[in-house]
């Protein structure tokens, strides 16, 4: 994951929808202090929470890990759950390393 492009498509695509970061954070189940803290690169989200900030901001995961300028889903299901199964390696992998 491109953390600081993840950073910026956060803060970019709440403020483009009109939400304080209070409000973004209630709505998606977390601490605005947490939300500040992903907006700004200072922690990393889990799987469950950029599923959720997906949903709620209308994007592909891959538009909001910044690994494409694409907001939407323009291939099939099946190329899609491919690189969502890379994406899930490479976090297991990540926080493997963070762990040690």
């Amino acid at each position: 994951m491109d953390q600081r492009k993840f950073c910026e498509n956060l803060a970019r695509l709440r403020r483009e929808k009109g939400v304080s970061q209070r409000k973004a954070a209630g709505d998606l189940q977390i601490s605005q202090a947490l939300l500040s803290h992903y907006e700004n690169g200072a922690r990393e989200p889990g799987l469950a929470f950029v599923c959720r900030a997906c949903d709620y901001y209308g994007v592909t995961a891959d538009f909001l890990l910044g690994r494409t300028n694409d907001r939407e889903e323009t291939d099939s299901s099946a190329a899609c759950l491919g690189r969502l199964t890379q994406q899930l390696r490479k976090l297991a992998e990540e926080a493997e390393q963070y762990i040690k």
